[in-house]
Parts: C-alpha cells; structure tokens; sequence
C-alpha cells in the first residue's frame, strides 16, 4: 500500500508564500503522475498542478504563474511552490500519485490533505 504524507499548510497573508511538500512511501516501483488537488469550503475538489515522469507539467489556469509543481523522483516527493497567495487559494490542498508497485500492479493513492488559508 502506498501511503502520502503532505506537509506545510498553514495560516498565511495575502501576498506570501508558501510550500508544501508530499512524500510517497511503500512498494513503489514507479511513480507516472503526482499532482496537487484543493478543496475549498462547498466546492468541489479541482486540479491544481501535475507533473508527469516525463517531465510535462500541468497547471489549472487560476494558478499559472503563481504555483510551481516540482519532484524529487529519488525521494518519490513532490512539492507545490505557492507564491503571491490570494485569499481564493484558501482550501485543504491534497497530494495524488499514480504508478506501479514493484509487482508492476498499479496505485492510485491520496494524501490526508493539508489546509492552506490565506487571509488578512
């Protein structure tokens, strides 16, 4: 079983930065795809950057610019650089992995979630 740890949310100002950090552990033989999802209060969850073993890098429109997705495929961890944080990116930011253990069965895993709240 893969397990996701997130770590870094925390209580912010408009303007500033944050990072946080998402750590896959287990039988992982490959890691294809991590990504970042948020969830704010009464919304649905949405897609907020991905990145491909293949180095593609994906981000929701609302956050280009602003968010850097980035991995450190040796430490199976991804990071999302937030910068220039508006009170709209308040919500609980959770980590998603996709790959193969080293039976070459797939995963499809989910962090706990960390919450990011932006405000003044």
């Amino acid at each position: 079983q893969v397990q996701l740890v997130e770590s870094g949310g925390g209580l912010v100002h408009p303007g500033d930065s944050l990072r946080l950090s998402c750590a896959a552990s287990g039988s992982i033989f490959e890691i294809n795809v991590m990504a970042w999802y948020r969830q704010a209060p009464g919304k649905d969850r949405e897609v907020v950057a991905a990145a491909t073993i293949g180095g593609s890098r994906h981000y929701a429109d609302s956050v280009k610019g602003r968010f850097t997705i980035s991995t450190d495929n040796a430490k199976n961890t991804a990071y999302l650089e937030m910068n220039s944080l508006k009170p709209e990116d308040t919500a609980v930011y959770y980590c998603h992995a996709e790959g193969s253990y080293y039976s070459y069965a797939p995963f499809d895993a989910w962090g706990q979630g960390t919450l990011v709240t932006v405000s003044s």
